[in-house]
């Protein structure tokens, strides 16, 4: 595969860093990271060899080159490294919404992956969606992604925009939820650090039993929910009109009509 270059290492370069470390799939001197502002992960990588803002002729050895600056910066980061690459080097996009056809013209023609993975990647338990026309650039997204989580190919690129909406922008809905939860907990009496305690127990619980579990949500819900108890009180609210259901419909619209504007 050669040495990763990697344009961008902030949250989620600095998580992909961290993940590859753990699944021993890149050391630091596989690295080169252009960044001007590294994050913590990047930084500890260029402090154990890997090489900050390359040369063109460093960067002339890539064989992957991982395009993770903002997606309203990406156009600049490829001019500025574009003609220093080899011919043969495959780019892989995690800017949200921009074309894999667009990615490529702006980089001389090479071959494109385009990603949209979740911070999980940083503990090897990621979610990854991957669209790729070109059998070679799917391969190589394919080995660096399921390495930290799960990758899930999709046959339509345009399907790029609903999986970064339920995928790739989800944990924050989640984090949402959660804070959501402490803080009625606190409303309702609880000490918020009870609260905190009692609401992340059970979430991070109730997601790895539906993680080893061959149940689906559905059942696992109506396995806590008993006829007239307070969680039934609970679901008729958060599952009844304008509850989770047309809200989650309303939120992954916007992200998706989003997803689409970026790539404009």
């Amino acid at each position: 595969m050669g040495p990763l270059l990697m344009l961008g290492a902030g949250r989620m370069g600095g998580a992909l860093i961290s993940g590859w470390r753990r699944a021993a799939l890149l050391s630091p001197g596989d690295l080169m990271i252009r960044d001007p502002h590294p994050g913590d992960e990047a930084r500890a990588a260029i402090a154990q060899g890997a090489l900050h803002d390359p040369d063109p002729a460093a960067m002339g050895r890539a064989g992957v080159v991982l395009l993770a600056v903002k997606p309203q910066l990406w156009r600049e980061a490829a001019a500025e490294v574009s003609e220093a690459l080899s011919a043969d080097a495959v780019i892989v996009s995690i800017a949200a919404g921009v074309p894999a056809g667009d990615i490529s013209t702006a980089f001389g023609g090479r071959a494109v992956a385009r990603i949209m993975p979740t911070t999980a990647a940083a503990i090897g338990q990621g979610a990854a969606s991957l669209y790729a026309s070109d059998p070679r650039a799917a391969a190589v997204a394919q080995t660096l992604f399921a390495a930290v989580g799960v990758v899930v190919e999709l046959a339509d690129e345009d399907l790029m925009h609903a999986a970064t909406a339920v995928s790739g922008s989800a944990p924050a809905y989640l984090y949402a939820f959660i804070e959501a939860l402490e803080a009625a907990g606190a409303a309702a009496g609880l000490s918020p650090q009870a609260a905190q305690s009692l609401v992340r127990a059970t979430i991070t619980g109730a997601a790895a039993l539906l993680a080893q579990g061959g149940d689906d949500p559905a059942a696992l819900r109506r396995q806590v929910t008993s006829p007239g108890g307070t969680t039934q009180a609970a679901l008729e609210v958060l599952m009844g009109e304008g509850g989770f259901g047309p809200l989650i419909d309303q939120a992954v619209a916007a992200a998706v009509a989003r997803s689409r504007a970026l790539g404009a």
